[in-house]
């Protein structure tokens, strides 16, 4: 029997977080329990993605690379998901193409869109 495929989170979650500039992602890690660390998120063809912009350096990714499940804080919600590898080229893409409108005005937006960080994107499900 096929998996069932996983509803989107509702349109309210999915405008806060195209809303909010950043966020916080709760990670867990052993023997050091969780941890939160504050990223941007963009959302994508109706999906929220994240990056690090560290690449496989940063701790949060590494964190979700083995333990995929996540909780996201924004304007005092705490939103549980899950993160998926989504290093395809069309959600690499779509991730790039709204960090690069997101954060226009940010000099930091180009780090984020450099070769190396590119495969360290993730499509938020909901958990």
């Amino acid at each position: 029997m096929a998996d069932e495929p996983i509803a989107p989170f509702p349109d309210d979650v999915l405008e806060l977080l195209r809303d909010e500039a950043e966020v916080d992602i709760e990670t867990w890690s052993e023997p050091r329990g969780s941890r939160r660390t504050t990223i941007w998120v963009v959302v994508a063809d109706g999906a929220p993605y994240v990056r690090s912009v560290r690449g496989e350096d940063g701790r949060w990714y590494r964190d979700l690379r083995l333990e995929p499940h996540c909780a996201i804080y924004v304007n005092g919600r705490r939103i549980e998901a899950r993160a998926i590898p989504a290093d395809d080229r069309a959600s690499v893409e779509a991730c790039s193409r709204e960090l690069a409108r997101k954060y226009a005005g940010d000099p930091a937006v180009s780090v984020m869109l450099v070769p190396h960080v590119l495969p360290t994107t993730m499509r938020l499900e909901p958990a």
